[in-house]
């Protein structure tokens, strides 16, 4: 999903991606709702996956490390339009109201039947976007607080994520790095979801592993990747982004680098990865 800009007018956006494919990973800084207009929306997380066509609302909260992909469906682009919900307008609203309890919830996408005040909602964002590109931070801010209490008429657990203010608490780092070693991130951006500091991060993550992150992260993409080759039968062009390579030619370059050989040859070669060495 694309990260609008500071300015609260990009809260409210649409996208539109015409091409076959397209691919990111996703952290948001903020929670987001966004409505599916056409094409199809696929995230993946760690242990879950989604998918979402026309007409399907979603909320997607901050701080949620997953994968997404959109792409076109039946002829038609992806389309979608989304309201970012920013802390500041989050404190503001929930500061007004009459105490609110709030059981800090997981941060799981969570999905919106059919209802007609979300589709009200959505419906009445659309005629501006004929118009103008940007709405207008009056407005924009207007539509914000509208669909916070939207979704609190709908569903009043969504105060335990709209309302819900803290940072990510300190984790177990080697629980979270084995399930989530497949996403392309920093080591700064691996140590913020894990409650750490990046010196932190670091010092934690060498006591767990015995390794640098990075060297880690490599070696333990290319082990999945190898595996998924040889025995599963995948080409690398299918493997490499998923296992967090920024592009093919990264990824045969650092594959022969470990193996020996191309990613190509893996198969002919029928080789099997035991224990870190390689065995014909």
């Amino acid at each position: 999903m694309e990260q609008p800009g500071a300015a609260s007018r990009s809260m409210i956006f649409v996208s539109c991606k015409r091409e076959k494919h397209y691919s990111r990973e996703m952290i948001l800084p903020w929670h987001a709702l966004v409505c599916v207009l056409s094409g199809e929306m696929r995230i993946a997380s760690a242990n879950q996956q989604f998918v979402f066509h026309t007409g399907d609302i979603v909320l997607l909260p901050r701080n949620q490390l997953g994968r997404m992909n959109k792409a076109p469906l039946n002829g038609e682009p992806f389309k979608s339009i989304s309201i970012c919900f920013p802390q500041e307008a989050l404190q503001r609203y929930y500061a007004a109201l009459p105490q609110v309890q709030v059981a800090p919830a997981p941060p799981d996408v969570k999905y919106f039947n059919q209802h007609p005040l979300l589709q009200s909602l959505f419906g009445s964002l659309m005629p501006y976007f004929e118009v103008v590109d940007d709405l207008l931070e009056e407005i924009a801010n207007i539509k914000i607080t509208e669909a916070i209490a939207v979704l609190r008429a709908i569903d009043k657990s969504v105060d335990n994520l709209l309302g819900h203010f803290e940072g990510p608490g300190k984790i177990d780092l080697a629980d979270f790095m084995e399930k989530n070693y497949m996403f392309n991130l920093t080591a700064a951006k691996f140590g913020y979801l894990t409650g750490r500091s990046i010196t932190t991060f670091k010092r934690d993550f060498k006591k767990a592993f015995g390794n640098t992150p990075e060297k880690w992260l490599t070696k333990k993409r290319l082990e999945t990747a190898h595996y998924q080759i040889v025995e599963q039968n995948r080409k690398p062009s299918e493997v490499y982004f998923e296992l967090g390579f920024e592009n093919l030619s990264h990824f045969s370059y650092a594959f022969k680098k470990q193996f020996g050989y191309n990613p190509t040859a893996s198969k002919t070669k029928r080789t099997r990865f035991i224990g870190g060495q390689i065995k014909g």
